[in-house]
Protein backbone atom coordinates (compact mmCIF):
# COMPACT_ATOMS: atom_id res chain seq x y z
CA UNK A 1 0.00 0.00 0.00
CA UNK A 2 2.90 1.98 0.49
CA UNK A 3 4.73 1.65 -2.82
CA UNK A 4 1.33 2.37 -4.62
CA UNK A 5 0.50 5.97 -2.33
CA UNK A 6 4.31 6.94 -3.19
CA UNK A 7 3.81 5.78 -6.72
CA UNK A 8 0.47 8.23 -6.73
CA UNK A 9 2.07 11.28 -5.13
CA UNK A 10 5.35 11.18 -7.20
CA UNK A 11 2.74 11.25 -10.30
CA UNK A 12 0.71 13.85 -9.33
CA UNK A 13 4.03 15.54 -8.18
CA UNK A 14 5.83 14.97 -11.49
CA UNK A 15 2.56 15.58 -14.24
CA UNK A 16 1.21 18.74 -11.68
CA UNK A 17 5.17 20.06 -12.51
CA UNK A 18 5.32 19.52 -15.70
CA UNK A 19 1.99 20.97 -16.77
CA UNK A 20 2.78 24.27 -14.89
CA UNK A 21 5.91 24.39 -16.99
CA UNK A 22 3.93 23.62 -20.29
CA UNK A 23 1.28 26.49 -19.08
CA UNK A 24 3.51 28.68 -17.87
CA UNK A 25 5.18 28.70 -21.21
CA UNK A 26 1.50 29.46 -22.71
CA UNK A 27 0.86 31.97 -20.22
CA UNK A 28 4.09 34.14 -20.11
CA UNK A 29 4.77 34.92 -23.99
CA UNK A 30 0.78 35.44 -24.16
CA UNK A 31 1.32 38.07 -21.13
CA UNK A 32 4.48 39.47 -23.22
CA UNK A 33 2.23 39.48 -26.57
CA UNK A 34 -0.22 41.74 -25.00
CA UNK A 35 -3.01 38.92 -24.28
CA UNK A 36 -5.32 39.09 -21.35
CA UNK A 37 -5.31 35.83 -19.30
CA UNK A 38 -8.32 35.30 -17.11
CA UNK A 39 -7.65 32.23 -15.40
CA UNK A 40 -4.42 30.09 -15.20
CA UNK A 41 -5.23 26.25 -13.60
CA UNK A 42 -3.02 23.63 -12.86
CA UNK A 43 -5.68 20.53 -12.72
CA UNK A 44 -9.39 20.46 -14.65
CA UNK A 45 -12.30 20.46 -12.59
CA UNK A 46 -13.33 22.13 -9.72
CA UNK A 47 -11.25 24.82 -8.35
CA UNK A 48 -9.44 23.77 -4.66
CA UNK A 49 -7.89 26.62 -4.70
CA UNK A 50 -7.71 30.44 -6.15
CA UNK A 51 -5.87 33.47 -5.99
CA UNK A 52 -6.68 36.39 -7.91
CA UNK A 53 -3.97 39.06 -8.53
CA UNK A 54 -2.78 41.37 -11.26
CA UNK A 55 -4.48 44.59 -12.46
CA UNK A 56 -6.17 41.87 -15.02
CA UNK A 57 -7.22 40.02 -11.98
CA UNK A 58 -6.30 37.04 -13.49
CA UNK A 59 -7.08 33.72 -11.14
CA UNK A 60 -4.42 31.51 -10.36
CA UNK A 61 -6.10 28.06 -9.66
CA UNK A 62 -5.20 24.57 -8.72
CA UNK A 63 -7.79 22.22 -9.57
CA UNK A 64 -9.41 19.02 -8.59
CA UNK A 65 -8.31 16.33 -11.40
CA UNK A 66 -4.52 17.11 -11.56
CA UNK A 67 -4.34 15.24 -15.22
CA UNK A 68 -3.20 18.77 -17.03
CA UNK A 69 -4.23 22.15 -17.00
CA UNK A 70 -4.79 25.44 -19.03
CA UNK A 71 -4.31 28.67 -19.72
CA UNK A 72 -7.60 30.78 -20.68
CA UNK A 73 -7.19 33.96 -22.87
CA UNK A 74 -9.57 36.61 -23.09
CA UNK A 75 -11.36 35.39 -26.43
CA UNK A 76 -14.20 37.07 -28.71
CA UNK A 77 -15.31 33.51 -29.79
CA UNK A 78 -16.44 32.75 -25.66
CA UNK A 79 -18.06 36.02 -24.58
CA UNK A 80 -18.49 39.46 -26.37
CA UNK A 81 -14.79 41.99 -25.55
CA UNK A 82 -15.20 44.76 -23.34
CA UNK A 83 -14.31 48.05 -25.16
CA UNK A 84 -11.44 48.47 -22.69
CA UNK A 85 -9.94 45.53 -23.63
CA UNK A 86 -9.72 45.70 -27.53
CA UNK A 87 -6.89 44.35 -29.38
CA UNK A 88 -6.13 42.09 -25.90
CA UNK A 89 -7.85 39.12 -26.74
CA UNK A 90 -6.49 35.86 -28.11
CA UNK A 91 -7.73 36.19 -31.54
CA UNK A 92 -7.68 39.95 -31.71
CA UNK A 93 -3.23 39.73 -31.80
CA UNK A 94 -1.40 39.10 -35.52
CA UNK A 95 -1.80 35.83 -36.25
CA UNK A 96 2.14 35.12 -35.47
CA UNK A 97 1.90 36.18 -32.25
CA UNK A 98 -0.81 33.60 -31.59
CA UNK A 99 1.53 30.58 -32.90
CA UNK A 100 4.09 32.18 -30.64
CA UNK A 101 1.62 31.09 -27.68
CA UNK A 102 0.95 27.93 -28.87
CA UNK A 103 4.43 27.06 -29.45
CA UNK A 104 5.45 28.19 -26.43
CA UNK A 105 3.81 25.51 -24.00
CA UNK A 106 6.12 22.67 -25.92
CA UNK A 107 8.93 24.65 -25.89
CA UNK A 108 9.31 25.06 -22.01
CA UNK A 109 8.77 21.72 -21.86
CA UNK A 110 12.14 21.39 -24.16
CA UNK A 111 13.25 23.60 -22.34
CA UNK A 112 12.76 21.86 -19.05
CA UNK A 113 14.31 19.06 -20.04
CA UNK A 114 17.39 20.89 -21.32
CA UNK A 115 18.07 22.46 -17.52
CA UNK A 116 16.95 18.91 -15.55
CA UNK A 117 19.98 17.46 -17.66
CA UNK A 118 22.15 20.60 -17.17
CA UNK A 119 21.65 20.09 -13.26
CA UNK A 120 22.47 16.24 -13.76
CA UNK A 121 25.76 16.65 -15.55
CA UNK A 122 26.93 19.36 -13.43
CA UNK A 123 26.14 17.68 -10.15
CA UNK A 124 27.78 14.15 -11.83
CA UNK A 125 25.51 10.91 -12.72
CA UNK A 126 27.25 7.78 -11.95
CA UNK A 127 26.86 6.03 -15.13
CA UNK A 128 27.60 2.24 -15.80
CA UNK A 129 29.06 1.65 -19.20
CA UNK A 130 27.34 -0.06 -21.66
CA UNK A 131 28.60 -3.74 -21.31
CA UNK A 132 27.31 -7.42 -22.37
CA UNK A 133 25.96 -9.65 -19.61
CA UNK A 134 24.68 -13.04 -19.84
CA UNK A 135 24.26 -14.38 -23.51
CA UNK A 136 21.04 -17.14 -24.48
CA UNK A 137 22.26 -19.93 -25.79
CA UNK A 138 20.80 -20.16 -29.15
CA UNK A 139 19.94 -16.28 -29.52
CA UNK A 140 20.43 -13.77 -31.72
CA UNK A 141 23.47 -12.28 -29.71
CA UNK A 142 25.09 -15.90 -29.53
CA UNK A 143 24.39 -15.77 -33.37
CA UNK A 144 26.46 -12.28 -33.66
CA UNK A 145 29.07 -13.47 -31.52
CA UNK A 146 28.28 -11.33 -27.97
CA UNK A 147 30.25 -12.67 -25.55
CA UNK A 148 30.08 -12.22 -21.35
CA UNK A 149 32.10 -9.25 -20.80
CA UNK A 150 31.80 -7.51 -24.19
CA UNK A 151 32.08 -3.54 -23.71
CA UNK A 152 29.64 -1.92 -26.49
CA UNK A 153 31.94 0.87 -27.78
CA UNK A 154 29.85 1.90 -30.72
CA UNK A 155 26.42 1.20 -32.77
CA UNK A 156 26.15 2.10 -36.25
CA UNK A 157 27.95 5.62 -36.60
CA UNK A 158 26.88 6.70 -32.74
CA UNK A 159 29.59 6.11 -30.20
CA UNK A 160 28.51 4.64 -27.22
CA UNK A 161 30.12 5.89 -23.41
CA UNK A 162 26.64 4.87 -21.41
CA UNK A 163 23.76 2.39 -21.61
CA UNK A 164 21.24 5.05 -22.52
CA UNK A 165 22.93 6.60 -25.60
CA UNK A 166 23.22 2.66 -26.74
CA UNK A 167 19.49 2.28 -26.41
CA UNK A 168 18.45 4.86 -28.50
CA UNK A 169 20.95 3.65 -31.11
CA UNK A 170 20.30 -0.27 -30.95
CA UNK A 171 16.53 0.60 -31.15
CA UNK A 172 17.27 3.43 -34.13
CA UNK A 173 19.30 0.75 -36.13
CA UNK A 174 16.82 -2.24 -34.95
CA UNK A 175 13.35 -0.75 -36.36
CA UNK A 176 15.17 0.86 -39.12
CA UNK A 177 15.97 -2.38 -41.26
CA UNK A 178 16.03 -5.35 -38.55
CA UNK A 179 20.21 -5.16 -38.65
CA UNK A 180 22.47 -3.63 -35.65
CA UNK A 181 26.01 -3.49 -36.45
CA UNK A 182 28.17 -3.37 -33.42
CA UNK A 183 31.71 -2.57 -32.24
CA UNK A 184 33.02 -4.17 -29.38
CA UNK A 185 36.21 -4.76 -26.90
CA UNK A 186 36.48 -7.70 -25.05
CA UNK A 187 37.96 -8.93 -22.09
CA UNK A 188 41.19 -9.33 -24.00
CA UNK A 189 41.34 -5.76 -25.16
CA UNK A 190 40.56 -6.90 -29.51
CA UNK A 191 38.14 -4.72 -30.96
CA UNK A 192 35.86 -6.36 -33.25
CA UNK A 193 32.56 -5.51 -34.95
CA UNK A 194 29.65 -7.74 -35.61
CA UNK A 195 25.90 -7.83 -36.73
CA UNK A 196 22.66 -8.09 -34.61
CA UNK A 197 20.18 -9.14 -37.41
CA UNK A 198 16.87 -9.79 -36.33
CA UNK A 199 15.11 -9.22 -39.44
CA UNK A 200 11.40 -9.12 -39.68
CA UNK A 201 11.39 -9.60 -35.80
CA UNK A 202 12.41 -5.93 -35.03
CA UNK A 203 9.05 -4.85 -34.82
CA UNK A 204 8.30 -7.63 -31.66
CA UNK A 205 10.96 -6.91 -30.12
CA UNK A 206 10.14 -2.97 -29.33
CA UNK A 207 7.57 -4.28 -27.04
CA UNK A 208 7.93 -3.23 -23.71
CA UNK A 209 10.31 -5.24 -21.80
CA UNK A 210 11.38 -7.76 -24.40
CA UNK A 211 14.63 -6.13 -26.46
CA UNK A 212 16.80 -7.96 -24.63
CA UNK A 213 15.27 -10.93 -23.56
CA UNK A 214 14.25 -11.23 -27.35
CA UNK A 215 18.16 -10.16 -28.27
CA UNK A 216 19.15 -12.87 -25.96
CA UNK A 217 21.67 -10.84 -23.38
CA UNK A 218 21.62 -8.83 -20.49
CA UNK A 219 23.03 -6.17 -19.44
CA UNK A 220 26.15 -6.44 -17.43
CA UNK A 221 25.19 -6.50 -13.84
CA UNK A 222 27.40 -7.30 -11.00
CA UNK A 223 28.49 -10.99 -10.37
CA UNK A 224 26.71 -12.81 -7.24
CA UNK A 225 30.81 -12.34 -5.41
CA UNK A 226 30.58 -11.87 -1.86
CA UNK A 227 32.26 -8.52 -1.15
CA UNK A 228 30.71 -8.32 2.62
CA UNK A 229 29.10 -10.30 5.44
CA UNK A 230 26.54 -9.34 7.94
CA UNK A 231 28.18 -11.13 11.08
CA UNK A 232 24.18 -11.20 12.88
CA UNK A 233 23.13 -12.57 9.05
CA UNK A 234 22.13 -15.79 7.56
CA UNK A 235 25.06 -15.90 5.14
CA UNK A 236 27.82 -15.60 8.12
CA UNK A 237 25.83 -18.08 10.24
CA UNK A 238 25.81 -20.35 7.37
CA UNK A 239 29.58 -20.36 6.76
CA UNK A 240 29.54 -18.32 3.94
CA UNK A 241 32.38 -15.89 3.23
CA UNK A 242 33.80 -13.00 1.56
CA UNK A 243 34.87 -14.03 -2.30
CA UNK A 244 32.56 -16.83 -2.75
CA UNK A 245 30.96 -16.38 -5.86
CA UNK A 246 27.25 -18.13 -5.58
CA UNK A 247 26.16 -20.00 -8.74
CA UNK A 248 22.48 -20.78 -7.32
CA UNK A 249 20.33 -20.91 -4.37
CA UNK A 250 17.44 -23.16 -4.18
CA UNK A 251 18.32 -25.36 -7.36
CA UNK A 252 17.92 -21.42 -9.25
CA UNK A 253 20.45 -20.26 -11.87
CA UNK A 254 21.91 -17.18 -10.17
CA UNK A 255 23.88 -15.11 -12.89
CA UNK A 256 24.17 -12.05 -10.95
CA UNK A 257 23.48 -10.36 -7.83
CA UNK A 258 20.08 -9.20 -9.11
CA UNK A 259 19.09 -12.99 -9.42
CA UNK A 260 20.19 -13.13 -6.30
CA UNK A 261 18.48 -10.33 -4.60
CA UNK A 262 15.57 -11.26 -6.35
CA UNK A 263 15.81 -15.36 -5.45
CA UNK A 264 16.38 -14.30 -1.77
CA UNK A 265 13.31 -11.41 -1.23
CA UNK A 266 10.87 -14.67 -2.84
CA UNK A 267 12.02 -16.89 0.20
CA UNK A 268 11.53 -14.55 3.85
CA UNK A 269 12.51 -17.51 6.58
CA UNK A 270 12.92 -20.70 4.59
CA UNK A 271 15.85 -23.10 4.36
CA UNK A 272 17.47 -22.97 1.20
CA UNK A 273 20.53 -24.97 -0.59
CA UNK A 274 23.12 -22.51 -1.75
CA UNK A 275 25.37 -23.71 -4.19
CA UNK A 276 28.95 -21.64 -4.60
CA UNK A 277 32.16 -21.50 -5.96
CA UNK A 278 35.56 -21.20 -3.41
CA UNK A 279 38.89 -21.89 -4.63
CA UNK A 280 37.50 -22.95 -7.95
CA UNK A 281 35.61 -25.83 -6.13
CA UNK A 282 31.60 -26.09 -5.88
CA UNK A 283 30.11 -26.07 -2.54
CA UNK A 284 26.80 -26.46 -1.17
CA UNK A 285 25.62 -24.78 1.56
CA UNK A 286 22.43 -24.81 3.96
CA UNK A 287 20.83 -21.24 4.77
CA UNK A 288 17.95 -20.50 6.65
CA UNK A 289 17.11 -16.82 5.20
CA UNK A 290 16.03 -13.77 7.77
CA UNK A 291 13.05 -11.29 6.75
CA UNK A 292 12.28 -8.12 6.78
CA UNK A 293 9.30 -5.76 6.25
CA UNK A 294 9.67 -3.84 2.72
CA UNK A 295 6.21 -1.62 2.17
CA UNK A 296 4.60 -4.03 4.16
CA UNK A 297 5.21 -7.45 3.02
CA UNK A 298 8.05 -9.83 4.23
CA UNK A 299 10.80 -10.35 2.01
CA UNK A 300 13.70 -12.52 2.07
CA UNK A 301 17.46 -11.18 3.59
CA UNK A 302 21.04 -13.08 3.62
CA UNK A 303 22.90 -10.59 5.11
CA UNK A 304 25.66 -9.96 2.62
CA UNK A 305 27.25 -7.33 0.10
CA UNK A 306 27.92 -6.95 -3.18
CA UNK A 307 31.83 -7.16 -3.90
CA UNK A 308 33.09 -3.77 -5.51
CA UNK A 309 35.68 -3.39 -8.24
CA UNK A 310 36.31 -3.37 -11.89
CA UNK A 311 35.68 -0.79 -14.51
CA UNK A 312 32.05 -0.90 -14.78
CA UNK A 313 31.05 2.49 -14.01
CA UNK A 314 32.19 5.87 -14.29
CA UNK A 315 31.37 9.44 -12.73
CA UNK A 316 29.48 11.33 -15.74
CA UNK A 317 30.41 15.46 -14.74
CA UNK A 318 30.97 18.39 -16.56
CA UNK A 319 31.65 22.07 -15.46
CA UNK A 320 28.40 24.30 -15.66
CA UNK A 321 29.89 25.37 -19.17
CA UNK A 322 30.45 22.05 -20.30
CA UNK A 323 27.47 21.07 -19.18
CA UNK A 324 25.28 23.27 -21.43
CA UNK A 325 26.51 21.58 -24.74
CA UNK A 326 25.98 17.95 -23.25
CA UNK A 327 22.49 18.93 -22.21
CA UNK A 328 21.67 20.14 -25.58
CA UNK A 329 22.70 16.90 -27.35
CA UNK A 330 21.34 15.08 -24.32
CA UNK A 331 17.65 17.02 -25.31
CA UNK A 332 18.07 16.71 -28.78
CA UNK A 333 18.95 13.12 -29.01
CA UNK A 334 15.83 12.15 -26.65
CA UNK A 335 13.76 14.59 -28.52
CA UNK A 336 14.36 12.65 -31.47
CA UNK A 337 13.97 9.83 -30.36
CA UNK A 338 10.50 10.35 -29.29
CA UNK A 339 9.58 11.93 -32.68
CA UNK A 340 11.11 8.53 -34.42
CA UNK A 341 9.54 5.99 -32.07
CA UNK A 342 5.77 7.89 -32.36
CA UNK A 343 6.42 7.66 -36.48
CA UNK A 344 7.41 3.88 -36.48
CA UNK A 345 4.67 3.51 -34.28
CA UNK A 346 2.23 4.80 -37.13
CA UNK A 347 3.94 2.74 -39.91
CA UNK A 348 3.95 -0.04 -37.80
CA UNK A 349 7.58 -0.75 -37.15
CA UNK A 350 7.39 0.08 -33.32
CA UNK A 351 4.53 -1.84 -31.06
CA UNK A 352 2.20 0.23 -29.92
CA UNK A 353 1.98 -1.23 -26.46
CA UNK A 354 4.78 1.06 -25.59
CA UNK A 355 1.88 3.79 -25.67
CA UNK A 356 1.82 4.21 -21.90
CA UNK A 357 -1.54 5.43 -19.70
CA UNK A 358 -1.19 7.04 -16.34
CA UNK A 359 -1.00 3.68 -14.65
CA UNK A 360 2.14 2.87 -16.10
CA UNK A 361 3.47 6.42 -15.75
CA UNK A 362 2.68 6.70 -11.81
CA UNK A 363 4.51 3.14 -11.69
CA UNK A 364 7.32 4.84 -13.27
CA UNK A 365 7.25 8.10 -11.19
CA UNK A 366 7.02 5.95 -7.88
CA UNK A 367 10.03 3.66 -9.11
CA UNK A 368 12.41 6.43 -10.27
CA UNK A 369 11.34 8.63 -7.05
CA UNK A 370 12.41 5.66 -4.71
CA UNK A 371 15.86 5.48 -6.52
CA UNK A 372 16.67 8.83 -5.73
CA UNK A 373 17.07 12.71 -6.98
CA UNK A 374 18.60 11.68 -10.15
CA UNK A 375 16.47 9.15 -11.50
CA UNK A 376 13.37 11.39 -10.80
CA UNK A 377 15.24 14.08 -12.54
CA UNK A 378 15.75 12.25 -15.48
CA UNK A 379 12.07 10.68 -16.02
CA UNK A 380 10.80 14.27 -15.73
CA UNK A 381 13.05 15.35 -18.57
CA UNK A 382 12.46 12.12 -20.45
CA UNK A 383 8.40 12.59 -19.85
CA UNK A 384 8.98 16.44 -20.46
CA UNK A 385 10.09 15.82 -23.73
CA UNK A 386 7.65 13.42 -24.83
CA UNK A 387 4.55 15.91 -23.80
CA UNK A 388 6.67 18.67 -25.73
CA UNK A 389 6.55 16.17 -29.05
CA UNK A 390 3.05 15.11 -27.65
CA UNK A 391 1.62 18.65 -27.75
CA UNK A 392 2.64 19.22 -31.53
CA UNK A 393 0.66 17.05 -33.26
CA UNK A 394 -1.57 18.28 -35.48
CA UNK A 395 -4.43 17.07 -33.75
CA UNK A 396 -6.96 20.32 -33.72
CA UNK A 397 -7.66 20.06 -29.97
CA UNK A 398 -3.58 20.44 -29.10
CA UNK A 399 -1.35 23.60 -29.68
CA UNK A 400 0.04 21.29 -32.99
CA UNK A 401 -3.69 21.62 -34.22
CA UNK A 402 -4.24 25.10 -33.20
CA UNK A 403 -1.23 25.96 -34.64
CA UNK A 404 -2.08 24.61 -38.41
CA UNK A 405 -5.59 26.36 -37.83
CA UNK A 406 -3.59 29.56 -37.13
CA UNK A 407 -1.00 28.82 -40.37
CA UNK A 408 -3.68 28.45 -42.78
CA UNK A 409 -5.33 31.95 -41.54
CA UNK A 410 -2.04 33.19 -42.39
CA UNK A 411 -1.76 31.98 -45.61
CA UNK A 412 -5.26 32.46 -47.02
CA UNK A 413 -6.22 35.59 -44.96
CA UNK A 414 -8.73 34.39 -42.91
CA UNK A 415 -9.63 31.94 -40.52
CA UNK A 416 -11.06 28.52 -41.71
CA UNK A 417 -15.24 28.36 -41.68
CA UNK A 418 -17.05 27.75 -38.18
CA UNK A 419 -17.66 24.02 -40.20
CA UNK A 420 -14.17 23.18 -40.62
CA UNK A 421 -13.28 23.74 -37.01
CA UNK A 422 -16.28 21.50 -35.72
CA UNK A 423 -15.31 18.98 -38.12
CA UNK A 424 -11.33 19.19 -36.73
CA UNK A 425 -12.39 19.22 -33.01
CA UNK A 426 -14.21 15.69 -33.78
CA UNK A 427 -11.78 14.27 -35.64
CA UNK A 428 -9.13 15.76 -32.95
CA UNK A 429 -11.82 14.12 -29.97
CA UNK A 430 -11.60 10.73 -31.63
CA UNK A 431 -7.59 10.72 -32.37
CA UNK A 432 -7.10 11.47 -28.74
CA UNK A 433 -9.92 8.91 -27.28
CA UNK A 434 -7.93 6.30 -29.31
CA UNK A 435 -4.83 7.15 -28.55
CA UNK A 436 -6.47 6.95 -24.52
CA UNK A 437 -7.95 3.51 -24.87
CA UNK A 438 -4.29 2.16 -26.12
CA UNK A 439 -2.98 3.53 -23.61
CA UNK A 440 -5.01 2.80 -20.64
CA UNK A 441 -5.38 -1.09 -22.31
CA UNK A 442 -1.61 -1.10 -22.37
CA UNK A 443 -1.38 -0.14 -18.71
CA UNK A 444 -4.83 -2.56 -17.51
CA UNK A 445 -2.55 -5.71 -20.35
CA UNK A 446 0.82 -5.31 -18.31
CA UNK A 447 -0.96 -5.30 -14.96
CA UNK A 448 -2.19 -8.65 -15.86
CA UNK A 449 0.97 -9.78 -17.27
CA UNK A 450 -0.30 -9.43 -20.92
Amino acid sequence: MTAILGSILSFIVAISLLVAVHEFGHYIVGRWCGMKVLRFSIGFGKPLWTWVAGRDRTEYCVSAIPLGGYVKFLDERESPVDPADQGRAFTHRPVLQRIAVLLAGPMFNFLFAFVAYWALFVYGIPTVKPEVGEVSPGSYAEAAGLEYGDRILRIGKRDTGDWETALVALLGDLVADGRVVIEVEGDDGYRRSTVLDVGSDAARLTEPGLLFEGLGFTPWQPPAVVGSVDDSGAAAAAGITEGDRIVAIAGERVGNFADLQRIVAERPDREVAVTLLRDGAETELPVTLGSRDVDGRQVGFMGIGVAAGGDHWYMRKFGPVSAIGEAMQRTWTATGFTVSMLTRMVTGDVSVKNISGPIRIAQYAGDSAASGVNAFLSFLAIVSISLGVLNLLPIPLLDGGQIVYQTVELVKGSPLSDRSQIVGQQVGIFALLLLMTFAFYNDIAGMLGQ
